[in-house]
């Protein structure tokens, strides 16, 4: 089955500074979908900020089995609704990566639910990635650590969550440590933070971190489907209760009543 992956961009930066145009002409957006088009496991299209409803309508977020964020100059001109589409889509079994400074979009902190704040430094460091979980798929062919010569610096302390398993460590130059690949599981859906991705150098053109993003969509896919289920609380009857029972004591809610949310 070819997993159908979107990979959304804000696509600002690359139509308004010449720096990051003459290295994502295309988009990053657009960079990122080739790399994972490269797999014939992946068909990845785009879909960008200024698009209608961000390019991610229901009918297509419907269709979509793994959603790439990448966004940093304008997080607040996402449409809530927009955000609260692509977290139910997560939590019935999406899977989402989120890529650099996606960390502060309101998606990423909508289902993190921490400030998802970073130390930072922009001065074009060697960035070293070291794989803390070697067995993980997400890591699969990647070897002892790998390297990317100019990037934007992140250090700790991350304010996220505890991660399932914490998959690449970042060493910079200035000497500063960062988680910098995170497993989640949010209600269904797969959930990976990858750090590299700083919008004035050409990291998503480097081969290695091409092979992560594969890796990471693959790892992502949830091969049993959406659950929609997940985001229903019913009401059981207690006719339908799995052991006879006998109904006692007040209650606030008539027969198939919906609950309070």
């Amino acid at each position: 089955m070819t997993i159908r992956a979107v990979v959304w961009g804000e696509n600002i930066h690359e139509r308004t500074n010449e720096v990051v145009a003459g290295i994502y002409p295309e988009g990053m957006h657009t960079t990122i979908a080739n790399a994972l088009n490269a797999d014939k496991a992946i068909s990845a299209s785009t879909a960008t900020l200024e698009q209608p409803e961000h390019g991610l309508p229901e009918s297509h977020l419907a269709e979509t089995d793994v959603l790439v964020w990448w966004g940093h100059k304008d997080h607040g001109a996402v449409a809530d609704e927009v955000v609260e589409r692509v977290a139910r889509r997560v939590w019935e079994g999406m899977g989402l990566i989120v890529l650099h400074s996606g960390h502060f979009s309101k998606i990423f902190k909508r289902l993190m639910g921490t400030p998802c704040t970073l130390k930072w430094r922009e001065a074009g460091e060697r960035e070293r990635l070291w794989v803390t979980s070697p067995s993980h798929p997400i890591a699969e062919g990647i070897g002892e650590f790998f390297e990317i010569e100019y990037e934007e610096m992140y250090g700790e302390q991350f304010a996220v969550p505890e991660p399932l398993e914490t998959v690449f460590i970042s060493w910079f130059q200035g000497g500063e440590v960062f988680r910098s690949g995170l497993t989640y599981r949010r209600g269904a859906g797969n959930v990976f933070y990858f750090r590299p991705g700083h919008e004035t150098y050409p990291t998503y053109h480097d081969a290695t971190v091409q092979k992560v993003l594969r890796n990471a969509v693959k790892w992502a896919h949830n091969l049993q489907g959406a659950k929609p289920s997940i985001l229903s609380a019913p009401n059981v009857p207690v006719e339908k209760a799995l052991e006879p029972i006998v109904e006692r004591g007040g209650k606030l809610h008539a027969p198939g009543e919906a609950g309070f949310r």
